[in-house]
């Protein structure tokens, strides 16, 4: 920190309570009331110097007072007791912390260059302008010391050139900024400016990795602004701003004051417990909260969605104005993808329900209206991309891969919302006053090719179910729709086909479609089925839908995910264990017809003469169900047939002769 010394006598003030005394051969004429506190000075130091003090002190003694009050010092009693000791030529040390006071005090006392040359006001401004307004902290503290000295400060510009100073050290090369070897934060030497030697390898006494040597971040200056009011932060930023700082600079600079300063954000408090809608510290963090999102920069990704987020439960807390929190809405949609489950948990405070699933569907909503399309159909980009532009490496082939690529990576982020959104739901869906409208209407916000599969949905709606038992079988019905069952994994499956919380028609469904997905139907229409199970499957499965469109069924959205880089997601599934009962009975007619026709194909033709009746192995062989591998079957016969010729070889061989 820089300091100055003016004055050389030693010093003579003797201070008992509040009464402060010039010690001398000559007794003091003259008593000043500064703020309530008394000083015994005399008249001709005073006069010499100070041409405020020329008048009052004049008429004072020509009206036969001997005690003067001055009313309206800028500063305190110490400020005025520094005038006065240089007025008296004693020894005085000026630094950051009281530059600004004293300054301030010897405007009041006109301290001028007209009055003696060399005087108070002159040498403050060289100290300012050669010393303060060239560091970075001393910047920082004379600019965090005017707020008391107002509106002098203001008037004497001192706050702007503080601001303008620090503003001016924000831009600069980070190479030239070195590490404060007292501070933890940086300092800025403008007066002897070197590049610093973090270039180097950061080597100190032949230690690696020494903290003052090692590279300087772009953000070195946020922590220190961030000790700084909101007024006098907000023209800081202002200056900062429009010096062309990056915005996730600025962003970043929002980001750590916001989690300094207040309580609903950095999470310290309980936020449930820190509503308060009347008079106290809630209107001064609702109003720190309104200048940091006027602040925020209006391009997307100046800041993460986390922070935004963050900012949106303290306006909830703190009551804030209905414009903010729809401002708040639309940046949180923009980058919805980077948000996580726990920063979307909104609080609500209706005695309706636990989370704010309204804002929650806005955000959707507008995260929705961005003008984004999913990624073109193979067909398509074969259509698109033509020979001729393959062919060509021309700025317009760059442009159109570069549109591509962002729009494969905007339909990713939407796979990354629908998983998001279905776990959201899963969460809310714990709450026994959610209503089944705004469950219903969260859900069905996510397209239909943002999921290509539903064993998210399929838990957030059985936790819905479980916590709601009070629902009618319209209303499961109706929750149960949401999900498609040909998109559930093998394992969603099982679970689901012994949930007793489903309907009977969704668990139809799920035995259904996994029967087919393992191909145990034998390939059959529905129309061949019984009535009774084409009405458990309901209207959406159509008479022409078979076990191929099904299949077909299953591919598409898996197809649209591996275009993605999602073939690891993929996996063969592996057949049901055991037949399920439930489907053996209404497919029965279907599987008996299979089976007839399959053995009467493979059946081998009767022998003649002794052979007219069949062996027990061969009764015994035909009458188990006939395997869907013929090469197994063979040798299966095979085999029999080996050992039965070896015991009956030499009788077969003469019988035979002796038919023939």
């Amino acid at each position: 920190m820089k300091f100055m010394r003016l004055g050389s006598k030693p010093d003579c003030f003797a201070t008992v309570g509040n009464i402060t005394s010039a010690i001398s051969e000559l007794e003091s004429d003259i008593v000043l009331d500064v703020d309530g506190h008394k000083f015994h000075l005399h008249l001709f130091p005073l006069l010499a110097k100070c041409g405020a003090l020329n008048r009052i002190l004049t008429e004072a003694v020509g009206a036969g007072e001997d005690e003067v009050t001055l009313e309206d010092f800028p500063g305190s009693a110490e400020c005025f007791e520094i005038c006065a000791k240089f007025c008296y030529g004693i020894t005085i040390t000026l630094n950051a912390y009281n530059v600004n006071a004293v300054r301030c005090g010897a405007e009041f006392l006109k301290m001028s260059e007209i009055v003696e040359k060399g005087n108070l006001i002159h040498k403050l401004e060289i100290f300012l302008n050669t010393s303060i307004l060239r560091g970075w902290r001393d910047s920082i503290i004379c600019l965090q010391s005017s707020k008391d000295y107002l509106p002098w400060s203001e008037d004497l510009k001192i706050i702007d050139r503080c601001i303008e100073s620090i503003s001016s050290k924000v831009v600069v090369d980070p190479a030239k900024v070195d590490w404060s070897f007292s501070y933890t934060k940086a300092f800025m030497a403008i007066d002897h400016v070197s590049v610093s030697q973090s270039a180097s390898p950061a080597v100190w006494n032949g230690v690696q990795g020494c903290p003052w040597l090692a590279p300087v971040p772009k953000d070195w200056w946020v922590q220190d602004i961030c000790d700084l009011d909101m007024d006098l932060f907000w023209r800081v930023m202002v200056a900062v701003k429009a010096q062309g700082v990056a915005n996730d600079l600025v962003g970043e600079a929002l980001r750590v004051y916001a989690l300094r300063w207040l309580p609903e954000v950095s999470g310290e408090q309980d936020a449930r417990l820190t509503v308060d809608y009347g008079e106290g510290p809630s209107i001064r963090h609702r109003q720190m909260l309104e200048t940091i999102v006027s602040l925020l920069p209006a391009e997307k990704g100046s800041s993460s969605c986390t922070f935004f987020l963050k900012l949106l439960k303290a306006a909830i807390v703190l009551n804030a104005s209905l414009q903010l929190r729809a401002n708040l809405t639309k940046r949180i949609g923009l980058q919805l993808e980077e948000a996580s489950l726990c920063d979307l948990l909104l609080p609500s405070f209706s005695n309706e329900s636990l989370y704010d699933v309204d804002l929650v569907i806005r955000i959707v909503e507008h995260y929705l209206l961005q003008n984004q399309s999913p990624p073109l159909s193979p067909q398509e980009r074969v259509r698109t991309f033509t020979p001729e532009k393959r062919r060509t490496r021309s700025a317009e082939n760059i442009d159109y891969t570069e549109s591509r690529r962002s729009t494969a990576m905007t339909h990713g982020s939407k796979l990354i919302v629908a998983k998001l959104i279905d776990s959201y739901l899963a969460e809310i869906s714990r709450d026994p006053n959610l209503p089944l409208s705004k469950f219903m209407q969260l859900a069905e916000s996510i397209p239909d090719f943002a999921r290509p599969f539903h064993d998210g949905l399929y838990r957030a709606v059985d936790m819905y179910l479980k916590e709601h038992p009070g629902l009618t079988k319209g209303e499961r019905k109706k929750v149960c729709s949401l999900m498609d069952c040909r998109r559930l994994s093998v394992e969603a499956c099982m679970h689901a086909a012994q949930n007793d919380r489903l309907p009977l028609r969704t668990v139809v469904q799920v035995l259904f479609f996994e029967q087919v997905r393992t191909g145990a139907t034998g390939g059959f229409l529905l129309s061949e089925m019984p009535g009774n199970i084409r009405a458990l499957l309901g209207p959406e499965s159509s008479d022409e839908l078979s076990v191929a469109n099904v299949h077909a069924e299953r591919v598409r959205p898996v197809s649209i995910a591996g275009e993605l880089g999602w073939d690891s997601m993929h996996q063969d599934f592996s057949t049901l264990k055991g037949d399920l009962a439930s489907l053996k009975t209404r497919v029965a007619d279907a599987e008996r017809e299979r089976q007839s026709f399959t053995t009467s194909s493979l059946k081998p033709p009767k022998p003649k003469g002794m052979f007219s009746k069949p062996k027990k192995f061969f009764q015994k062989l035909f009458s188990k169900k006939v395997s869907n591998s013929a090469s197994s079957m063979e040798s299966e016969v095979n085999t029999q047939n080996t050992m039965f010729t070896e015991g009956k070889m030499s009788a077969g061989r003469r019988r035979r002769h002796s038919i023939t």
